[in-house]
């Protein structure tokens, strides 16, 4: 089974660790960069990441989009939802499966 890791300031993470998730405190964009490409390389297959730390590296998760593992998967931190996070999916789901499931006429 793949490790999972969660990124993101202190105050929004800090309680994944109880649920046995690894969990990685980052306030930077720079440091943010380079973790997210260290634990990529270490096995990580599911890496959650704050919707405000991930809005700061957008090159960094592109660079992921296409890969098959790590999942990168944008989370509301405690200062709210941006609504990346379901716009991601959404993504996501439109490119699997051809189009736009949530669509509402």
């Amino acid at each position: 089974m793949d490790k999972i890791a969660v990124m993101g300031d202190y105050g929004s993470i800090y309680g994944f660790a109880a649920l046995g998730l690894s969990t990685f405190p980052v306030e930077s964009a720079d440091e943010a960069a380079k973790l997210l490409g260290s634990l990529s390389q270490s096995g990580y297959g599911i890496i959650y990441i704050t919707e405000e730390l991930a809005a700061r590296i957008p090159e960094k998760i592109e660079k992921y989009s296409t890969e098959i593992s790590p999942a990168i998967i944008r989370i509301p931190g405690v200062r709210g939802n941006t609504g990346d996070g379901v716009r991601s999916v959404r993504k996501s789901v439109e490119q699997a499966v051809g189009s736009d499931i949530l669509f509402n006429k």
